[in-house]
């Protein structure tokens, strides 16, 4: 089934209608402003949606409707018998998946829109948070559709509270409230407080009278009812409602079709050469919902039809940024935020603790299982993270081997290693496209080049690079990435001993010209904007193991303790798990694959889910314990305004929490078993478990079988990546990836969906969230193969 559509058209004005309680005035209102529409726009339809309708078929609203708004098209979706909350009344009947309800949603709208202009209204059961038949609440389960919102309010005593609850429970979740109705009632008054109340957000409030008592006769009843909506729908208070809500559809569609224009003349991009983009290669993103940005259709810009849909799903095809990890609009993420934000704001926190910090600091020390990290450090983002740990590391390993502050010391890395756009961690990587035109950039270290991991023609192969071979032989071929990632069988079998020779000899080679080096840095596994390169793990721990017993090559120190195997040797050895880390390789530590442990180790990106910018640097005591002096001077003298920011720490506590939990609960289960995962793994319940990805084995299997397209591809957790065939040889400028993502761009024109996606040279990538669902990620994985089918 394709995602989940937003309903929004030129032609077609759709508001969906709220009650702050039940038996507020709903199916009231939505008759009044159906009448309205017809009454004012009498050439266009109108039309009714009750998704969800409980109680007796012959009581249901659109009958309602039918009775009391002649002319208007009407229907409900699903109707329960009994008087109660859907989610109850449903209990032993039918009850469709939530995906399947808002695509009838849609379907109904859609062939609303294609008829021509007009207006939409659909009702919601109960209150805000009523649940649906599933259990979802409403407020969560339309989020999706992006319909603005006429909220009714409740008139009696209590009401205040709760529609300003109900208000502010559709703000958390995106919604745009556009009015608040009410009906008047001079015995509470609420209107006034609420028409105050409102005022400063811009959203204007409308009372009506209530409707008369009802009759005993039911003739007598219906007449006196039709005579108040014939007033009510002629008044000047609904034709200014009506009014109101068409200016608003109308200037949200002006808006998003000026977009892009503005944001070419005024924005500065990142990672972008403005004079090879235009304003129509711009995407204008709505909203967000789970995976899917709800996207700006293009034909929507000046030449598009007046019935034709103007936003469309576009899956999230780089995890934005490698940022996503719990869905776009998770409301426990959005709870968390608000909760700090109306506790703290933001205090300071040199020589300060605030719960949220410290919570957050005990999670990440505990979940790395690592003994060696005992200490939290707070920044900002990913690269200033690394710059910290680079900091910590260079600072000990200079005074373990009495280096003065104004040496030379550079970092051991990989090649294609990079760690941040500041400058500090751009000194810490090889010169390459990133940094080779900026002005200070002065690489300081050395960079091994490294076997990688490709699926080629259905095997599982570890390249050597050509100019490695004469040091580590040829390629390697495995059944599965489960037996390239079984460290203890490759080193029973003494694989690491050619690598170890070889680290070796180069850093004897180096050190031997006088080059000093103070710490190991690399990304575990991965190597993310060096062009998404999946390293052979036994390298990278072959590589820590040779650091680690090779104290003597790097300076001579009598405060090494053989006794503290927490205490680092050799030189400090740095993880940068920015990209990799908190389970977007299927696992909370990347490092653990290695079976080594750090001892600084940098988090960031899935540390919040994607919401707010927040990292954090773990060290360990021997580290923290080299800048205890006397003189303030010698602290670690780095932080900024925002440091440990309790939005943020409250946000990334609940986001690890909630990763933990789907580890616990098997939440990856499906992606682990045989028909899913393939020769990820050799299918034995250990490897399941330690090596498997959301991305199916079938897919990987047909695309390491394009040897034109492809020279390879890999899947590791949400991530896949595909490496194109380069022939212009140019890395990160090659464009041998953008025809595929250009037609990934194109989607699928005739269910309106598409992939949203960014390309490293010439490789592309895909990454879903840890909250992608199989169907998605099987719909997904369709459209990749039919665009490399097409390519």
């Amino acid at each position: 089934m394709a995602p989940t559509h937003p309903l929004l058209w030129r032609s077609l004005r759709v508001f969906q209608v709220y009650g702050a309680n039940t038996d507020v005035g709903k199916t009231v209102f939505t008759t009044i402003l159906c009448r309205t529409a017809n009454g004012i726009w009498g050439k266009e339809q109108t039309a009714f949606l009750k998704p969800v309708s409980t109680g007796p078929e012959d009581e249901v609203d659109d009958r309602h409707i039918q009775k009391y708004a002649p002319g208007v098209d009407r229907s409900t979706l699903l109707q329960y018998d009994l008087a109660m909350s859907p989610h109850a009344a449903a209990k032993g009947k039918s009850v469709p998946p939530d995906k399947e309800l808002l695509s009838k949603i849609y379907q109904f709208a859609s062939r609303k829109a294609t008829r021509g202009p007009g207006w939409l209204f659909i009702e919601t059961a109960g209150g805000v948070h009523s649940p649906g038949p599933s259990g979802t609440t409403q407020a969560d389960l339309y989020t999706v559709l992006r319909c603005p919102v006429v909220l009714i309010a409740d008139s009696k005593l209590g009401g205040i509270s709760l529609t300003i609850s109900a208000f502010e429970s559709l703000k958390l979740r995106g919604y745009d409230i556009e009015t608040i109705l009410v009906f008047q009632d001079s015995k509470y008054d609420n209107e006034k407080y609420l028409r105050d109340y409102f005022a400063p957000h811009g959203i204007p409030v409308v009372s009506l009278p209530r409707p008369p008592c009802k009759a005993s006769d039911g003739n007598a009843d219906a007449k006196v009812m039709l005579q108040y909506y014939k007033e009510k729908s002629e008044s000047s208070a609904a034709r200014k409602i009506l009014d109101h809500l068409d200016r608003k559809h109308e200037a949200r569609i002006e808006r998003l079709q000026s977009m892009s224009d503005e944001a070419y003349k005024k924005i500065w991009y990142p990672f972008t050469q403005h004079k090879l983009i235009s304003s129509d290669s711009i995407a204008v993103i709505d909203g967000a919902r789970g995976d899917f940005f709800q996207t700006l259709v293009s034909s929507g810009k000046g030449q598009a039809k007046q019935n034709d849909l103007m936003l469309q799903p576009s899956f999230d095809g780089s995890a934005s940024w490698w940022t996503q990890g719990l869905g776009h609009g998770n409301h426990s993420l959005t709870m968390a935020s608000a909760y700090a934000a109306g506790r703290y704001g933001h205090v300071m926190f040199a020589g300060a603790v605030h719960e949220p910090a410290l919570a957050l600091a005990e999670t990440l020390l505990s979940g790395v299982k690592n003994p060696r990290l005992t200490r939290v450090f707070f920044s900002d983002n990913g690269s200033t993270g690394v710059e910290v740990a680079v900091k910590m590391a260079l600072r000990a390993a200079r005074l373990r081997y009495g280096w003065a502050a104004s040496d030379d010391i550079g970092i051991i890395g990989l090649k294609g290693g990079y760690h941040g756009d500041t400058i500090g961690a751009m000194d810490c990587s090889e010169p390459s496209t990133y940094n080779e035109n900026i002005e200070w950039y002065n690489g300081k270290g050395i960079w091994f080049d490294y076997p990688n991991i490709k699926c080629i023609r259905g095997q599982w192969v570890v390249e050597v690079p050509d100019t490695l071979k004469a040091d580590l032989g040829d390629n390697k071929v495995f059944t599965s990435l489960y037996d390239v990632f079984d460290i203890d069988s490759r080193e029973s079998r003494y694989e690491q001993k050619v690598y170890e020779s070889y680290i070796k000899k180069v850093l004897l080679r180096h050190l031997g010209d006088g080059r000093k080096f103070g710490a190991l840095l690399m990304e575990p596994v991965v190597i993310g904007a060096g062009g998404m390169q999946l390293v052979d793990p036994l390298f990278q721990r072959a590589l820590v193991n040779v650091v680690r017993r090779s104290e003597n090559f790097f300076g001579s120190s009598s405060e090494i303790s053989s006794s503290d195997t927490t205490c680092w040797t050799g030189l400090p050895v740095i993880f940068d798990e920015v990209f990799t880390g908190l389970y977007r390789l299927g696992r909370f530590t990347a490092s653990s694959f290695l079976k080594s442990d750090a001892d600084v180790s940098v988090h960031a990106k899935l540390l919040t889910g994607g919401l707010v910018p927040l990292s954090t640097t773990l060290a360990s005591d021997s580290i923290f314990r080299i800048f205890e002096s006397d003189d303030k001077a010698d602290a670690l003298l780095h932080g900024h305004s925002y440091t440990a920011h309790p939005i943020g720490c409250q946000v990334a506590l609940e986001s690890v929490r909630q990763m933990q939990t789907m580890e616990k609960q098997d939440e990856w289960g499906w992606a682990k078993e045989s028909d899913w995962s393939g020769c990820l793994s050799d299918q034995s319940s250990t490897a399941k478990s330690e090596v498997w990805s959301i991305w199916p084995w079938s897919l990987l299997h047909w695309i390491s079988n394009q040897t034109q397209l492809v020279v390879g591809t890999w899947a590791l957790g949400s991530v896949l990546a595909i490496h194109m065939n380069a022939t212009d040889g140019l890395g990160y400028k090659s464009n041998a990836a953008l025809k595929l993502q250009q037609a990934l761009l194109n989607g699928d024109k005739e269910a309106m969906w598409n992939v949203h996606s960014r390309v490293l040279g010439n490789v592309l990538y895909i990454m879903g969230s840890q909250k992608s669902t199989k169907d998605d990620v099987a719909e997904v994985s369709s459209m990749v193969r039919r665009c490399l089918m097409g390519h």
